[in-house]
């Protein structure tokens, strides 16, 4: 599950071929958000694991509950620790909305936001804590 001490600095660090995975999930399930599990090591993202978004809406996901026990499980598995977790925004920019500040239950967690408004896609992370969010280093590498 999400470390006590979170990512390991205020960064979140994932590999050119995980980030090209999360555009491609947004892209795919557009014009609804998609949304899905990032598990790792000390920040870094070792596992991006799509979950079906049981809201199936343009305007908010909800990780389907049977999918994201899956992920949590697969984690474990594999040692992996959910570091955070990802979810597109098809028509908005990379910010949180308020109803993603709304429901952010995880203040160790990194929330990254795929936005498919432009192109290239802007991707951004954030932690969300007590209905307030900040921006957080995503290093692709």
């Amino acid at each position: 599950m999400v470390t006590e001490s979170g990512p390991a600095g205020d960064w979140l660090v994932v590999s050119p071929a995980h980030l090209q995975a999360m555009v491609a999930h947004a892209r795919a399930e557009a014009p609804n958000e998609c949304c899905g599990v990032l598990a790792g090591r000390d920040g870094r993202v070792e596992r991006v694991r799509p979950v079906a978004n049981a809201d199936r809406s343009p305007y908010t996901y909800r990780m389907d509950p049977h999918e994201l026990l899956r992920a949590y499980r697969e984690a474990d598995a594999e040692g992996l620790e959910v570091l955070g977790y990802y979810h597109s925004h098809p028509a908005t920019a990379a910010v949180p909305s308020r109803t993603d500040v709304a429901r952010a239950v995880d203040p160790l967690a990194v929330y990254v936001i795929v936005s498919l408004a432009s192109e290239p896609p802007e991707v951004r992370a954030y932690r969300i804590l007590d209905g307030r969010y900040r921006e957080v280093e995503l290093k692709v590498g």
